[in-house]
């Protein structure tokens, strides 16, 4: 299989870098935070998915080869996403992952070259802890990011996902680190796709008009699968499916054979 690396102007002038796998109808992957294709996830479901599909996997705006333009706008993203398609020859299968994911239903609603849609834990949660949690934390990057605090603002995403300070702490000492750290201003950009509080946006989903999958891994947080239900409900064609034994981090092997049956049915 042959990968072919390449870039795209985007409508506002930002240059989209992305790598072209395989060949067969156009599958679109978008990232959720902080990944890009200097890392080995969704690269290596793209290598899967070449084997039945041509796959696009573009580098989002502020990261790896993809320049940036300001100010940002969930808009602007979504004119990235349309102009990967086009190279495409114009209509697609998209999927998102994590912040991603929320990012490709924004899309969907906006492009009408979008023929399914599919979605894997898009981290919306309506508990009003993690509402408050997603307020405060947005507040709080904001000030980081605006002082220049990488490290912290870094840190700061970390702890929100779970993980300890003493955790945070040895994971400045991960090789990728300095890969993280230098994305680290885009996470603004999905506290933007995501919403102020991260609440599930039924209203939004309700205007997917194609076929959606919204995907959760069985040893996930519980609240992912409850974010996954009610969206597929609030979608005209939406439909939920658990994988089993996955987390957050779902493995390339376990979600390839779920999107092949989705995007060739």
């Amino acid at each position: 299989m042959q990968k072919v690396s390449s870039k795209v102007i985007s409508k506002d002038g930002t240059i989209i870098g992305f790598d072209r796998f395989g060949e067969g109808p156009t599958v679109i992957l978008v990232d959720g935070a902080l990944e890009h294709r200097a890392f080995e996830g969704m690269t290596q479901l793209g290598e899967l998915l070449a084997q039945d599909f041509t796959v696009f996997h573009h580098d989002r705006r502020g990261r790896g080869e993809s320049t940036d333009t300001k100010p940002y706008a969930v808009e602007r993203e979504i004119e990235d996403i349309e102009a990967v398609i086009n190279v495409g020859g114009g209509s697609a299968f998209v999927y998102g992952i994590s912040s991603g994911a929320a990012l490709a239903m924004e899309a969907t609603i906006k492009i009408d070259k979008i023929k399914k849609l599919a979605m894997y834990e898009p981290p919306y949660n309506d508990e009003e802890e993690a509402r408050q949690a997603a307020r405060k934390y947005n507040r709080k990057l904001k000030e980081l990011l605006a002082e220049g605090r990488l490290d912290d603002a870094l840190g700061l995403f970390m702890r929100l996902t779970g993980m300890s300070a003493e955790q945070v702490d040895k994971m400045h000492q991960h090789p990728l680190w300095p890969l993280w750290k230098a994305v680290a201003p885009t996470l603004a950009y999905d506290v933007t796709v995501m919403g102020e509080d991260s609440s599930v946006p039924l209203e939004r989903a309700a205007s997917v008009k194609v076929p959606a999958l919204i995907m959760n891994g069985g040893e996930s947080y519980p609240f992912m699968r409850n974010t996954a239900i009610v969206l597929a409900k609030a979608m005209p064609q939406g439909e939920h499916q658990i994988l089993e034994g996955q987390t957050h981090d779902v493995a390339p092997e376990a979600i390839y054979p779920v999107l092949k049956e989705f995007f060739l049915n």
